[in-house]
């Protein structure tokens, strides 16, 4: 039995979380209101979610002696972003338990790692290879085909970090400008529909998966969620087997969420996985309003060692990101019956930054 089965906390224990954003700010919102207290570690002062914790640790991720001082403080740490230095996860598994444990974050944070580690399990992703050099690129646009995307292996989310190429555009220039020595280049996915998958596992294997989430994105970004998605109950429910084996074969504790393209196929439509997610997630913010339990309480749950609860949606769901200047119009968000405003509490806004979302519930005698 490792560490992290053992671990059990009673109301009045400490969760330290790492990462200071709006994912650590529900997430300690939703421990205290299940009598847990959290204590948040960021190196950015203006971190939103140190508005919602009475304990903070404003230090840099490689300040060994502020993390052994953290760790001190908390019965049990987790995360809000897959980032995380892996010298940081070191020093504090030496500790604490984390959860997710340390070795998924290997797996995670690396594209071309993750994307090796799905083949394995059977399940069909779009062609990659990897990229060392222009002259490696060139290889695999020539195996792949154009268009495709490169990306860099590590350090990438919201379009960061990568580029398509297309016919006529000059590889070697597209390979100087993402500035990496390592990349994975994918076959371009002409899919039907964005989806992903929100599931939640406990210690003890118990998996939880939330219905399918419709995404929308705009520029990269994710702007609208909606749920239930747009497909058969067929597919939905292999994308949810998708999600819980990778789950399972993680040996995963906590939420993460997997997301999916589906694509046609003379069979019929089916997925193919694109990216894992080892944490909470911006396609499952819809589930604070919309179902019986938030993916924030159900990381929580499960990372204390407490049963999982059964997600019951309320109804017809759409989330809708603030992003940006978007905020600026949070006022007649206010007006509209049955929104439910979550603003962050982020300072000035900026292209492309996450400031708020809106979720808007119908109830499922409207479907």
């Amino acid at each position: 039995m490792t560490v992290s089965d053992k671990v059990k906390l009673k109301p009045g224990d400490t969760i330290g979380i790492l990462g200071g954003g709006q994912l650590g700010r529900m997430l300690a919102m939703a421990a205290a209101r299940l009598g847990l207290k959290c204590q948040v570690f960021s190196p950015d002062p203006d971190s939103p979610a140190f508005d919602v914790v009475l304990n903070a640790t404003c230090a840099e991720y490689a300040d060994v002696e502020a993390l052994e001082l953290f760790a001190n403080d908390v019965d049990v740490i987790t995360y809000e972003f897959e980032n995380v230095p892996a010298a940081t996860a070191m020093v504090l598994a030496a500790r604490r338990p984390v959860l997710p444990a340390q070795k998924i974050l290997e797996t995670t944070q690396d594209r071309l790692i993750e994307k090796n580690f799905v083949k394995r399990l059977g399940i069909d992703t779009a062609d990659y290879a990897d990229v060392s050099s222009a002259e490696t690129l060139q290889s695999a646009i020539a195996r792949i085909g154009l268009p495709a995307v490169i990306k860099t292996r590590r350090f990438g989310y919201d379009g960061k970090g990568q580029a398509i190429i297309r016919e006529g555009d000059d590889p070697v220039r597209i390979w100087e400008e993402l500035g990496t020595k390592s990349a994975i280049l994918e076959a371009f996915v002409s899919f039907e529909r964005e989806i992903s998958v929100i599931a939640a596992r406990s210690a003890d294997g118990h998996v939880e998966c939330y219905d399918v989430t419709e995404n929308e994105h705009r520029d990269h970004i994710l702007k609208f969620s909606r749920v239930p998605a747009a497909i058969s109950d067929e597919l939905a429910a292999q994308a949810r087997a998708v999600a819980e084996k990778i789950a399972h074969a993680l040996d995963y504790v906590g939420v993460l969420a997997v997301e999916l393209f589906v694509v046609a196929g003379n069979g019929g439509p089916h997925v193919l996985v694109n990216e894992v997610a080892p944490r909470v997630h911006n396609s499952g913010h819809w589930t604070l309003d919309g179902a019986s339990v938030s993916q924030f309480e159900q990381h929580i749950r499960a990372i204390a060692g407490w049963p999982l609860g059964k997600p019951i949606r309320h109804g017809q769901v759409t989330m809708t990101n603030l992003i940006g200047d978007d905020i600026l119009d949070y006022e007649q968000w206010l007006t509209v019956p049955g929104a439910t405003v979550h603003l962050y509490g982020k300072g000035t806004p900026r292209p492309g930054r996450k400031m708020g979302h809106v979720t808007e519930v119908a109830p499922a005698s409207k479907k």
